[in-house]
């Protein structure tokens, strides 16, 4: 951010107030690695890339909570897995079973539960254009792109450092 308190505020842009160096989910992750990496990262959301690094998406801690809450989630696939292992736990031993055990992760990926609609700004996108979106759009943050190149990202917390230099 820029710390030239000469400037004013008003006239700042995207390109600064961004974050550069944007961490990003790829989209055939599993939401098991997507919650590692989030918590891991100290973030509550990221872009979503394809294969090719092309920014489809978007996801969050929201989007993980929402999935996990749905009542399908709780399907037998896991409760058959538990009452396996539980039958298995009464003929044979701990070492035994582990050499079974495929782990546990879930077949759903970073693509079924991200948010596709994407919200861009250019760099020169003044804060109070960048504040509009996000209040608009009941978001958190918006991506900087050069094109269709992800160059940064702006969130509420960076728009909130914007006011406190007021």
């Amino acid at each position: 951010m820029n710390n030239d308190m000469s400037d004013d505020v008003r006239t700042w842009t995207a390109a600064e107030v961004m974050h550069r160096g944007v961490l990003s989910a790829d989209a055939d992750w599993s939401i098991e690695a997507l919650a590692n990496f989030l918590t891991d990262n100290h973030i509550s959301g990221a872009p979503v890339t394809d294969t090719g690094g092309e920014l489809i998406g978007v996801v969050s801690l929201s989007d993980l909570v929402r999935h996990s809450s749905m009542p399908e989630n709780d399907a037998a696939t896991n409760n058959t897995h538990d009452v396996y292992l539980y039958a298995l736990e009464r003929h044979m031993g701990q070492e035994e079973i582990r050499l079974f055990h495929t782990g546990n992760e879930s077949p759903v990926k970073v693509r079924d539960i991200m948010t596709p609609m994407v919200f861009r700004i250019d760099e020169d996108a003044s804060v109070q254009q960048i504040a509009d979106m996000l209040i608009r759009g009941g978001i958190h943050r918006v991506f900087v792109t050069e094109g269709s190149k992800l160059t940064g990202i702006v969130t509420t917390l960076d728009l909130l450092k914007v006011v406190a230099a007021l």
